[in-house]
C-alpha cells in the first residue's frame, strides 16, 4: 500500500504540458520564419545535420525527469508491515441525504456542507469504531463500506455533493434498508445517523425503521435547516444562475421538516437532533457511543512505511542527464545509412 506525504508538490505537473506547448510554438515560429527566408530545398541542404526527431527526443527526456522528480517531491511511501490489531467499537452507518433542496443556504456554508462537517467532527472523536457512508436522493447509494480508514472516510466526505444521484427525491427507505447490509449479522451495536432537511421523506422510512429496529439497529435523525426556509440556488462551476422554481414558475423554498426525522429515530429508541449547533451534535452522539457496548474485532493495517522518494529522485536525475548528452545535430552512421535516400537528392 502507498502513502503519499506531500501531495501538493503533484500540481508542478502543470509544467510539463505548458513546456510541451512552448515547444510546439518554437518549432512552428522556426518553420515559418525559415521559410520565410529560403527555399525549403535550400534550406534542407543548409541544415542536413540539425536531426527533426532529436528534438523531440529530448524534450521526451526532459519531460520524464520532471516527472520522476516531481513525483519524488511528494515522497510517496510504501507500506513494508502488516499488523493485525484488536480493537473494541460499535459500528456506525453515515446516511447523507444530497438532495438538491440540501444545497439552500439557511444555514451557512449550505444544509450540506454543514452536514458534512459534522460527520466529520464526530469522525474526530471516533477512537476505535467502524464506519461507513451511504449517499442518498431520490436513490440510495453504498458511498463507503464499513471501515476503520477516518481518512479514507473525510476523502469520501469532501467530495460529496448534490449531483452525485441523479434521480432526485429523499429515499430515506432506500437509505435505512442499504444501512442494514452494512453491519455484521451478529448481536452488537448497530447505529445509523441520518442527515437531512426532512423534505419529501414518505411514510415508507418510518416502516423501513422497523425493519430495521428489529434487526438491532439504532437511529439517531439530525435535522439540517431552519423551518423559515431559504431558496435552493442553481450553480454551475460555482457560479449563481438563478434559483429553483416550480412547474408554475414560481420560486421554490425549502424548509427543515423534521417530524419524519423524530418518528424513524423514535421507532429505533434512538433520537432526533437539531443540527444547527455543531458542538451540542458532535458531544451527544459522542456520550451515546462511550454508553454502548463495545465489539472487539481484528483489523488488519500498515504499521510500518518506507520512504520511496530516492528511487523517483534517481529515475529524474538519469532521464535529466539523457536530456543534457542528447545532440540536436543528426547522428553519422545513421546518416551514413541513408535509409531514406536522402543523400541521393
Amino acid at each position: 500500500m502507498y502513502q503519499i506525504e506531500e501531495p501538493k508538490y503533484f500540481i508542478l505537473l502543470l509544467l510539463i504540458p505548458v513546456i510541451w506547448l512552448a515547444y510546439f510554438y518554437m518549432r512552428y515560429w522556426q518553420t515559418r520564419k525559415q521559410k520565410a527566408v529560403a527555399d525549403a530545398k535550400l534550406l534542407d541542404k543548409i541544415v542536413r545535420e540539425k536531426s527533426r526527431l532529436k528534438p523531440f527526443v529530448k524534450m521526451l527526456m526532459l519531460s520524464l525527469s520532471l516527472l520522476f522528480l516531481i513525483t519524488g517531491l511528494t515522497n510517496p511511501k510504501m507500506g513494508t508491515k502488516l499488523e493485525t490489531v484488536k480493537r473494541r467499537g460499535v459500528d456506525i452507518v453515515f446516511a447523507i441525504d444530497v438532495s438538491k433542496s440540501m444545497d439552500a443556504e439557511d444555514i451557512a456554508p449550505s444544509r450540506l456542507e454543514k452536514a458534512k462537517r459534522l460527520v466529520s467532527k464526530i469522525v474526530d472523536n471516533l477512537v476505535s469504531d467502524r464506519i461507513g457512508i451511504i449517499a442518498y436522493a431520490g436513490e440510495a447509494y453504498p458511498l463507503l463500506p464499513i471501515t476503520t480508514d477516518y481518512a479514507a472516510a473525510k476523502i469520501f466526505l469532501q467530495n460529496m455533493n448534490t449531483d452525485l444521484v441523479s434521480s432526485q427525491g429523499t429515499a430515506i427507505d432506500d437509505a435505512i434498508d442499504l444501512a442494514t447490509t452494512y453491519f455484521d449479522e451478529d448481536d452488537t451495536n448497530k447505529i445509523l445517523v441520518i442527515l437531512s432537511d426532512g423534505e419529501d421523506h414518505s411514510q415508507k422510512a418510518v416502516e423501513a425503521a422497523k425493519r430495521a429496529a428489529q434487526q438491532g439497529v439504532t437511529i439517531f435523525s439530525i435535522g439540517i435547516g431552519t423551518k423559515k426556509g431559504s431558496v435552493i440556488p442553481i450553480k454551475r462551476n460555482g457560479s449563481l444562475y438563478g434559483y429553483k422554481k416550480d412547474k408554475n414558475g414560481k420560486t421554490v423554498i425549502t424548509r427543515l421538516d423534521d417530524k419524519t426525522l423524530k418518528e424513524i429515530a423514535a421507532v429505533t429508541h434512538g433520537k432526533y437532533i437539531d443540527g444547527r449547533n455543531t458542538k451540542d451534535v458532535v458531544n451527544y452522539i459522542s456520550d451515546a457511543l462511550k454508553k454502548m457496548d463495545k465489539k472487539e474485532f481484528e483489523t488488519t493495517k500498515f504499521s510500518e512505511y518506507k520512504d520511496q522518494f530516492q528511487w523517483f529522485l534517481g529515475a529524474g536525475l538519469f532521464f535529466l542527464v539523457l536530456y543534457m548528452l542528447i545532440l540536436e545535430r543528426e547522428t553519422q552512421w545513421l546518416r551514413k545509412l541513408n535509409l531514406f535516400g536522402e543523400l541521393d537528392r
